[in-house]
């Protein structure tokens, strides 16, 4: 397959200096300190059959570090979850004890 078939987004610029972005290239984002962070928690239960869910947002950082902080709450909490497409999804109505949590790591939450 041509390089040109993975160009991400732009098919074509008229900017000699413009950068593609190719598939494969990952691009690198550094986690900020949890200080700068400014993460949301919500409830959310609709499109979920029924079951309740907390919603962590806004993370800004490599998926490791997400992925960590995800596994510490769904610990704290006993209960499961997932990580994914940057959210934290935590199984029940834990807003309450999520933001307690963070703000015990460092977190400022909305």
């Amino acid at each position: 397959m041509s390089k040109n078939k993975n160009k991400i987004g732009v098919v074509y610029s008229t900017n000699p200096d413009y950068q593609y972005q190719y598939e494969g290239e990952e691009s690198i984002v550094d986690t900020l300190p949890p200080q700068q962070q400014k993460l949301h928690v919500r409830i959310e239960r609709s499109g979920r059959g029924g079951k309740t869910v907390t919603v962590v947002d806004n993370f800004v950082g490599t998926h490791d570090d997400l992925n960590a902080l995800g596994k510490t709450l769904k610990g704290k909490c006993g209960v499961g979850g997932t990580v994914k497409d940057g959210q934290i999804i935590i199984q029940g109505e834990f807003r309450e004890r999520i933001v307690t949590l963070l703000k015990e790591l460092g977190y400022p939450v909305r």
